[in-house]
């Protein structure tokens, strides 16, 4: 039988911007050229390198796990907390 899930843990994100910044802070490794003038970045996580291209976020889960996930999913899945 098929049952509905909610997730209910909070994560921190932002949205990749190819900044330096953000390559320091989550050891991105060095642009692959996809298609066209598409780029790829690769994002170490748990589970192995994860592709990353500029307007992903970049998840952070609350055991410090990374991982990237597509804007279109993360405005589907996400709403942001304000905080009071």
């Amino acid at each position: 039988m098929i049952r509905t899930y909610r997730k209910i843990t909070t994560i921190q994100a932002e949205q990749f911007d190819e900044s330096d910044e953000q390559f320091k802070k989550y050891g991105l490794i060095t642009p692959i050229k996809g298609w066209g003038d598409i780029y790829h970045y690769l994002l170490p996580t748990k589970e192995g390198d994860m592709l990353l291209s500029i307007g992903d976020w970049i998840a952070t889960g609350i055991d410090g796990e990374h991982w990237a996930i597509k804007d279109d999913i993360f405005k589907k899945t996400y709403v942001e907390v304000v905080e009071k």
